[in-house]
């Protein structure tokens, strides 16, 4: 569990996180809630061989969570456990156990995030991130809009597939 910080804008900044991700609010689906009973039929559909499937998407979404935590640390040396970066490969044999894994994998980068989030010193939200144009702040914002953006579209290719 996470502790309180005393810093009201950081837990603000940590409940607009954690909200896009899992917690009930009023905008509608959170990221979490747009794969919850997700099948591997489901996951691996695509609506054109050049779009990406939810399963991509939730391999993408996990990998900027980490980029976020890692720029909020400074520390060089995390990495992100699956390959190329970005948009991860998915396994060749589609199962439901590795689609688990990599769910779970998402709720792993989502809870470090929030504890990074919640360690962070308020005094730095408005620097930049090395090597970004972008403020520790609307990193911490931006990532809340990336989960919410992908769950729209997850969404979207749900209803798409029916």
């Amino acid at each position: 569990m996470t502790r309180l910080h005393s810093d009201p804008r950081i837990q603000l900044l940590t409940q607009i996180v954690d909200q896009a991700f899992q917690r009930k609010s009023w905008h509608g689906t959170t990221l979490k809630g747009s794969i919850r009973g997700l099948t591997v039929a489901k996951a691996i559909w695509r609506p054109r061989s050049d779009r990406h499937s939810i399963w991509e998407l939730v391999l993408h979404t996990a990998y900027w969570k980490y980029i976020v935590r890692r720029r909020l640390t400074r520390d060089k040396t995390l990495s992100f456990p699956r390959k190329p970066s970005n948009w991860p490969a998915l396994p060749e044999q589609a199962t439901a156990r590795l689609l688990q894994e990599d769910v779970a994998l998402l709720q792993s980068e989502h809870d470090l995030l929030i504890a990074a989030i919640s360690e962070f010193q308020p005094s730095q939200l408005n620097r930049c991130a090395p090597e970004s144009q972008w403020t520790y702040a609307e990193h911490i914002h931006g990532i809340a809009a990336h989960d919410l953006y992908h769950a729209g579209q997850i969404q979207l290719l749900k209803k798409l597939r029916i």
